[in-house]
């Protein structure tokens, strides 16, 4: 059987939520620095294009955030076993958060 995955049409909303917040803080702050202008091209302004995710890559980052929480849950309750309790609780998640984002 197939693990199950996010809904690419969940993380699109999520990552178009964070791309929109982005755009209107970098409006509010001014908007066009150098980065801006180095990376937009002949004749176009990064702000004024619009940020997109083809299929293929939505399909990777939810089989991305998929491993991620599998891995941080399997960790997780690897150390509350040691500690001898059946409940994944807060503590245990910010033992082996350092670790998990150095190794992914």
């Amino acid at each position: 059987m197939e693990d199950e995955t996010f809904d690419p049409d969940l993380i699109h909303a999520i990552f178009k939520h964070i791309w929109t917040k982005r755009s209107l803080e970098r409006e509010r702050n001014g908007g066009n620095d150098a980065l801006d202008s180095e990376l937009a091209g002949a004749g176009t302004s990064k702000k004024n294009r619009p940020t997109s995710a083809n299929a293929h890559a939505l399909k990777l980052s939810c089989e991305l955030l998929r491993v991620f929480i599998a891995e941080a849950v399997g960790r997780a309750a690897t150390i509350a076993e040691a500690e001898g309790v059946s409940k994944i609780e807060a503590t245990h998640l910010e033992r082996i958060l350092p670790q998990l984002l150095l190794d992914f």
